[in-house]
């Protein structure tokens, strides 16, 4: 199938974009990976296609006092490239080649994946097993978002229209570990898990198993397996072989940390 006709515009800066954004039926383009298939497949009809990959102040990253700071354009490929991010955040270079294939990677943005909150992506659960805070800016400014109340259901975020997501502010954690369970690598995932140590607690952000990822906090591996929620079923899984692989990759993170 071909896209539905659309207008396109490519700004040279932020002001430029919050106008056009206000304008009926736009919509953000980034790095397009999600968006040109669903326009291919008639799932998406925008009336106006915004180009942000010209806004290039969203492609820095920067390091300072412990936090990480990733502009929303940098593309999964540079980040899984960066021996910086290696070594500040292993959890982000330990998940990124997960996600899908490198042709994928090479175009995709860490602040698309985030932007569209897809329950089986790795990059949002591991934003919430950070508690990374999304950097979010608008007309009337930028505002601060805490990525646990970030995503609030399935493809579902905090963002208010005309809004860009305009970076992402990680803090180091003392030690992590990412799991993941595909049928195939690059399929997305029957149950992934991010999980954490800082100096305060153990943080465990699952994906795949509800409409937006699921964190929990326990004190001990007891409470954790209790604490699971039923998933939903799948085309090719049951909710109990759901909850069952998810307390199997809880098991192994925990022992891991």
């Amino acid at each position: 199938m071909k896209a539905p006709s659309f207008a396109y515009a490519k700004p040279r800066s932020l002001a430029e974009a919050f106008d056009l954004l206000e304008r009926p039926g736009a919509k953000i383009l980034a790095g397009g990976q999600s968006l040109i298939p669903s326009l291919n497949l008639r799932l998406s009809s925008p009336e106006l296609l915004v180009d942000i990959t010209g806004l290039k102040d969203l492609a820095r990253t920067e390091f300072q006092n412990g936090v990480v700071r990733i502009g929303a354009l940098c593309t999964q490929a540079q980040l899984e490239k960066s021996a910086e991010i290696e070594k500040h955040l292993p959890l982000l270079a330990e998940a990124i080649p997960h996600i899908a294939h490198p042709a994928i990677r090479n175009r995709g943005t860490l602040g698309g994946s985030l932007a569209l909150a897809d329950p089986a992506a790795e990059l949002p659960a591991c934003a919430v097993a950070l508690d990374a805070v999304l950097v979010v800016a608008g007309k009337k400014g930028e505002r601060r978002v805490r990525a646990a109340d970030f995503f609030k259901g399935l493809f579902e975020t905090d963002l208010e229209p005309a809004e860009i997501l305009v970076g992402v502010e990680f803090p180091r954690a003392d030690k992590s570990v990412f799991l993941e369970l595909t049928r195939r690598q690059g399929d997305y995932a029957i149950v992934g898990l991010a999980a954490v140590v800082t100096r305060n607690e153990r943080r465990f952000a699952f994906f795949g198993i509800g409409g937006k990822p699921i964190l929990l906090k326990p004190r001990s591996l007891e409470e954790a397996k209790a604490s699971l929620p039923t998933p939903a079923a799948d085309l090719y899984h049951s909710p109990s072989t759901k909850l069952h692989l998810a307390k199997v990759l809880l098991e192994r993170a925990w022992n891991a940390l």
